[in-house]
């Protein structure tokens, strides 16, 4: 399980969270919704390491991983996949794909069949470059980037954005067969309710760097998340 503990983030002068706390638990979806600029990215930062927090703690599977580099969380299975995709452009969807092998041990450096199940049109696309690849596809390789990396804890920020309705249903597909295998936590951030509620048991939403209303989606008023998603 991740928990994160009454963490404060600073940019310099500025503060960007203020106290959050979160867990995310395997096998399950954890929404963090919020309008722009309330501090959802900022939180990613801090979870996977791009980012030193100010005050507070990080704790993945009981080890506090607070002061480990990125890259040291990614071998402990935390995988990124940031807004705006960054694929690399002039490398080819294999190439792309053969990026995440780097937190592996060299036994396990396999593209498996699994991901090409999931998105199956990065199969046909393996010598194209990720430059060449419609947003929708960027976003597809992004994901199955991470994915080889045969993460616990899936850290996906904002996967629909500016991507065209038939790729959100297939990603939204795909975090739903995710959750389903039941072996990673899923950290998802949203500015869309609707797509969040078919898919989190827990969404938590933030305003201005703190977290002002978190629970199990069931136990949630519907109203009350619209009002404090809305501008």
């Amino acid at each position: 399980m991740l928990e994160v503990k009454n963490v404060d983030l600073h940019y310099g002068a500025a503060i960007a969270l203020r106290g959050v706390s979160l867990t995310a638990e395997i096998g399950e979806v954890t929404c963090l919704l919020g309008r722009n600029g309330v501090g959802k990215t900022s939180l990613l930062r801090a979870i996977t390491g791009a980012h030193p927090v100010s005050r507070g703690s990080i704790v993945w599977n009981g080890e506090d991983i607070t002061s480990l580099p990125i890259y040291e969380r990614a071998r402990r299975g935390i995988a990124w996949v940031p807004q705006g995709r960054d694929i690399f452009p002039l490398l080819t969807v294999r190439e792309n794909l053969e990026t995440g092998f780097a937190v592996l041990p060299r036994g396990e450096r396999r593209i498996t069949d699994e991901t090409f199940a999931l998105f199956p049109v990065l199969k046909t696309m393996l010598r194209r470059r990720g430059g060449d690849l419609s947003g929708g596809q960027q976003q597809q390789l992004a994901i199955a980037r991470a994915l080889v990396m045969k993460p616990r804890l899936l850290v996906l920020d904002e996967p629909t954005e500016g991507i065209q309705p038939s790729i959100i249903k297939d990603i939204g597909r795909v975090i739903a067969l995710l959750r389903a295998r039941g072996d990673m936590a899923i950290l998802l951030v949203e500015q869309y309710f609707d797509f969040a509620r078919d898919l989190a048991q827990r969404i938590v939403v933030m305003d201005r760097g703190d977290i002002v209303l978190a629970g199990r989606r069931e136990e949630l008023d519907e109203a009350d998340v619209r009002r404090r998603l809305s501008v």
